[in-house]
């Protein structure tokens, strides 16, 4: 941790006393006693309780252990009065579009058990959306396996780079998607724009030392080899259960002069996650009884604020509502349709 945690220039655990308090219990514990084991979960869980870092896991390779897991992030926001559970708003979705969407699957491309979700189309002849359960894209797109993903993908793409003139608007939807594939973020964003697009700064470390880091540079997506810039309003929907690489796709949404962000305010886990040997931080292995999933690199947007544990805000506020979904209502949708009209 002392190496490989990215955020304690921001983070405010007092790591030190941590090693403090809790070196001598764990000296106490004897690896392999089953009792001693299922402890140390909770020790862990205690200690890591406060840190900032939403993408922050624990998961144990020890096979007693291996049912466990300590999630600092998600154990917070279960506590929050708006806390639900993601969503599948497709099964709503489909209602609002024009009767030749695309809803493509692709069960060989799951993510925490759920095929790669694609829904394509059009509102009211005006409005062309598009939603993805998580961000797999490109795994999906160059398969050599068909699937109906690339339908969807195809039909998104080709309207984007053909608007009509009846087009008044795009909208993405990233509600529930936890994130995926950082490649993904050129091949979505890099069909709107023409120019690279500049939409926040990254910072790694530099060295062993906690405090040892690089400086900020530039977080850039480049555009496709045949997109043009979208000119027409977009407007971006996410909720609490957006996170990871769908709030970089909501910031760079964002960062184009046509943007809304209509929803919740995002999870809070913008760090992205790459393999520790890139650069010699984040997520590391204690071999035969542990791994830990953590940020390999600091976010910030282009406000110069970081949102790593808070999330980023929408400019239109509009709750999730278990209510209206029961009834088969969006309303989440039905404002961006509005701001549209």
């Amino acid at each position: 941790m002392n190496i490989n945690y990215v955020y304690w220039d921001i983070d405010t655990t007092n790591w030190d006393a941590m090693y403090v308090k809790y070196k001598p219990i764990f000296a106490q514990l004897d690896i392999k006693n089953a009792s001693d084991k299922l402890k140390s979960v909770q020790y862990f869980r205690d200690m890591t309780k406060g840190l900032i870092d939403g993408h922050y896991h624990i998961s144990f390779s020890s096979p007693l252990l291996s049912s466990y897991s300590v999630y600092p992030s998600y154990e917070r926001k279960q506590k929050l009065p708006n806390f639900h559970y993601p969503y599948l708003y497709y099964n709503i979705d489909t209602t609002y579009l024009d009767s030749n969407y695309h809803l493509g699957f692709d069960k060989s491309n799951s993510y925490n058990g759920k095929p790669l979700t694609v829904l394509s189309g059009t509102i009211n002849n005006k409005i062309l959306f598009f939603s993805c359960s998580n961000f797999s894209l490109l795994k999906s797109y160059y398969s050599a396996v068909s699937n109906d993903v690339q339908i969807s993908l195809n039909y998104f793409f080709n309207k984007l780079l053909d608007l009509t003139d009846n087009i008044k608007g795009v909208v993405i939807d990233v509600r529930g998607n936890q994130g995926g594939d950082i490649g993904d973020l050129n091949f979505l964003i890099g069909h709107f724009i023409d120019k690279p697009l500049h939409f926040g700064y990254t910072q790694s470390k530099s060295g062993n030392g906690r405090l040892e880091y690089t400086p900020w540079i530039k977080a850039i997506v480049n555009p496709g080899s045949n997109a043009k810039a979208i000119k027409v309003p977009i407007i971006v929907l996410a909720d609490l259960n957006s996170a990871s690489l769908s709030e970089a796709v909501v910031m760079a949404i964002k960062a184009l002069p046509n943007s809304l962000f209509v929803g919740e305010t995002t999870w809070g886990a913008t760090g992205p996650i790459l393999e520790e040997e890139v650069y010699n931080a984040g997520q590391f292995v204690i071999t035969n009884y542990l791994s830990v999933l953590t940020s390999s690199c600091k976010f910030k947007y282009l406000d110069n604020k970081i949102y790593e544990g808070k999330g980023f805000s929408p400019d239109i506020l509009v709750p999730f509502n278990s209510i209206e979904i029961i009834e088969g209502k969006d309303s989440q949708l039905e404002k961006a349709i509005d701001l549209l009209r």
